[in-house]
């Protein structure tokens, strides 16, 4: 029996999410995508649902912050970086 995802915690939701999606993107690299074009998709795919939630004005002011939250490290998945 699968839980309902309104019952799981948002910590819980992200890392079901995240690894469902690393999942994918494994697949997609044993099918022959380049990971430049995976992760472009995965970027359009992003914006895309968030657009349709939050709205243009809210995601283009998101996507402000994305400098500093990258040279800080957020996103680098390699083990000695991960915060």
């Amino acid at each position: 029996m699968s839980e309902a995802v309104e019952t799981l915690p948002k910590n819980e939701q992200k890392d079901r999410a995240l690894g469902l999606i690393l999942d994918a993107w494994d697949t997609a690299l044993g099918r022959g995508c380049a990971p430049e074009q995976i992760a472009t998709s995965a970027i359009f795919a992003a914006f895309a649902d968030l657009i349709d939630v939050y709205g243009e004005e809210v995601v283009a002011e998101m996507a402000n912050h994305l400098p500093s939250r990258v040279r800080r490290g957020e996103f680098s998945m390699r083990e000695c970086q991960m915060n």
